[in-house]
């Protein structure tokens, strides 16, 4: 049995799930709690360690083969007929799927995201949209005026993958009218959808009879007013000079097609930004960019270690101690220490107001991973943002008195990488600093 991890009608996981109905691979779909929750699931250190990028559709197999990326999952779970049974008609079925990435999606996102309310209408990229579609329907009309499939005689890989590209322009966007033109691309599409395996996984298919337009109320409704906190971080660049500012305001508009959002990427990015947790606490008298610097250049025993002592605001600031929960389920000490890795970008937004040390101990099989962190307030800062809890609770967390020997031992130890550290029983392998 194979596991496919995806959120419910997603258009990329379609593929893999219909190339399973041709060859007859088990597909378990975790797309619904308890088995999977989008958003939650996918930011667990467990699963970002199979699927670094914590994006969906995600592919396990039993024997603990993982794959991320729908195009490599479908062809995965493919039969020879399906992936083109001889060199040429795979490269061709290798064409339309490229085909479907670079040509067909970037327009079809630009055209459809407005009419679903997650993406902002604007008109000048919508009509580029449209010319762009019109161009990929004539290319496919014309190849399609002799065959009924893409490649050969028998519904591929192909079909598969360009069809599932294409279900959102049929459903919202492409009316009567619009696809008249394109009569043997209709004919293709339909004959695809009513196969006994593409209903299965999509159900009835229905086409559009009325073009869908871009709803205002509804996009206000999905994406409330964002706040602007940037303009502090971003500094001198706010005195660029008008025109600057007017033509970066026209860049943006422009659809960026290398970034190929699904629907519910898009929806993740069109998320309000968060005020800063911080913004609450009185200003401190300790610079940390200051202690990073000193940290970074000079020496750790003698220079770093000494102002940090000596400029710390114990007021301003907490130290704290944490230690993994799970180290049995560490295994090979690279993948451990990509647990550490993985959550530090992940924390990216937490570095102005937080200094760590995290240490691997020991070695394959038989290691432990723990820190010393320094953190702006006197609260564990991860319960701060939503953002910062992916990770956290993996670990367990000890506040420490910054004027106990404890603390200034254990402070001494992870921030210069070496000492005893009796507490932990096993030798350092390898550190992590997060700053």
């Amino acid at each position: 049995v194979y596991t496919l991890y995806t959120y419910p009608e997603n258009w990329r996981a379609f593929k893999a799930q219909i190339a399973a109905q041709y060859s007859g691979a088990r597909l378990k779909l975790a797309s619904s709690s308890p088995a999977f929750t989008f958003g939650q699931t996918n930011r667990t250190p467990a699963f970002l360690g199979n699927f670094p990028l914590g994006k969906v559709p995600a592919y396990q197999g039993d024997d603990g083969f993982c794959l991320f990326e729908s195009n490599a999952i479908a062809h995965y779970l493919s039969n020879e007929a399906l992936r083109g049974a001889t060199p040429q008609a795979a490269a061709q079925v290798l064409q339309w799927v490229s085909f479907a990435d670079s040509e067909i999606i970037p327009p079809a996102s630009a055209w459809v995201f407005p009419t679903l309310g997650i993406m902002q209408f604007n008109k000048q990229a919508t009509e580029q949209a449209k010319e762009d579609v019109k161009r990929v329907l004539t290319v496919l009309n014309q190849h399609l005026t002799t065959r009924t499939f893409l490649v050969g005689e028998r519904v591929s890989l192909a079909d598969i993958t360009v069809v599932c590209s294409m279900l959102w322009l049929y459903k919202q966007v492409l009316e009567p009218s619009f696809r008249q033109p394109y009569p043997n691309v209709t004919r293709w599409f339909v004959t695809c959808v009513n196969q006994p395996q593409f209903k299965a996984v999509l159900g009835e298919v229905k086409l559009c009879e009325k073009m869908a337009q871009f709803d205002a109320k509804k996009f206000a409704e999905m994406q409330p007013k964002k706040e602007t906190p940037s303009k502090k971080e971003k500094g001198g660049k706010e005195t660029a000079k008008p025109q600057e500012k007017k033509e970066k305001k026209k860049e943006e508009k422009k659809p960026a097609p290398e970034e190929e959002m699904d629907d519910c990427d898009a929806v993740l990015a069109a998320e309000p930004k968060a005020k800063d947790p911080f913004a609450q606490l009185p200003k401190s008298t300790f610079v940390m960019d200051e202690f990073k610097r000193k940290y970074s250049n000079e020496d750790t025993l003698t220079v770093a270690l000494p102002h940090f002592w000596e400029h710390l605001d114990r007021e301003g600031y907490s130290i704290w101690y944490g230690q993994y929960k799970y180290p049995e389920e560490l295994t090979l000490t690279f993948k451990s220490c990509n647990l550490i890795t993985g959550m530090f970008q992940r924390l990216d937004k937490l570095r102005k107001n937080a200094f760590a040390s995290v240490i691997l101990f020991g070695t394959n099989n038989d290691s432990s991973i723990s820190g010393i962190w320094v953190f702006r307030g006197q609260e564990l800062a991860f319960t701060l943002s939503e953002d910062w809890q992916i990770d956290y609770e993996s670990y367990d967390w000890r506040k420490l008195d910054p004027d106990s020997e404890e603390c200034k031992t254990m402070v001494k130890e992870y921030f210069a990488w070496e000492g005893d550290f009796k507490h932990v029983g096993k030798p350092f392998n390898q550190g992590k600093i997060f700053k």
